[in-house]
């Protein structure tokens, strides 16, 4: 499996254009060999950022994509209609592994976030053994939907973690409460350059 996110800014007189064409190449995409899923996501607070997450049986099948008619087209409209150029991860997958979503209830209000964050020299290693720990007990949870660990081909510096909930107060007034968060937490703010907050990216689905 190979599984990326790509990042578009586009331009706010450009958005509408872009997104027709992302769409006509999700829609090209799902009728490929290969193909196993692409959701998009727009930033709850920025509509101007949008999300892809992309699923695909192997390199081929990828490389294949990105020289599809609809993949082209929706570039060469991304030349003009975006503010800066795609932002483009390759993830690897950690310990334990990525696992299908659990399926959400109807009334799910479904909070969903890509937290994508730079980590100091010599954490690397430190924050993928804690989240192996982090990750078994997250997906325990009743409000825990999805939780992802993945480093990033040729990023040393950078891991994501990718997740939904039923609700945010499940996050919030739950899951960042549990005492293996807090542990988890602590060595976050330790080896993360920076604040946290700021690379968190709060999403809905398109």
């Amino acid at each position: 499996m190979k599984n990326l996110i790509v990042k578009f800014t586009t331009k706010p007189e450009g958005r509408e254009v872009f997104m027709e064409a992302l769409l006509e190449n999700r829609k090209g995409a799902q009728n490929e060999d290969g193909f196993v899923g692409m959701n998009l996501f727009e930033d709850t607070k920025n509509p101007n950022i949008i999300f892809a997450y992309d699923s695909w049986k192997d390199d081929t099948a990828l490389e294949h994509h990105k020289q599809s008619v609809h993949a082209l087209n929706m570039l060469k409209v991304a030349e003009t209609t975006l503010a800066c150029p795609p932002d483009v991860l390759l993830l690897n997958d950690t310990k334990p592994a990525p696992v299908p979503a659990k399926t959400p209830n109807a009334a799910d209000e479904l909070f969903i976030i890509f937290f994508i964050f730079k980590i100091k020299e010599g954490y690397k290693q430190r924050l993928i053994d804690r989240f192996e720990i982090h990750i078994e007990n997250t997906r325990k949870e009743k409000g825990n939907l999805l939780f992802d660990l993945y480093t990033v081909d040729g990023q040393d510096d950078t891991l994501v973690v990718y997740e939904h909930w039923r609700t945010e107060a499940d996050v919030w007034d739950i899951h960042m409460k549990q005492p293996y968060a807090e542990i988890t937490g602590e060595l976050m703010n330790e080896g993360v350059v920076g604040d946290l907050a700021p690379y968190m990216s709060f999403v809905k689905e398109i």
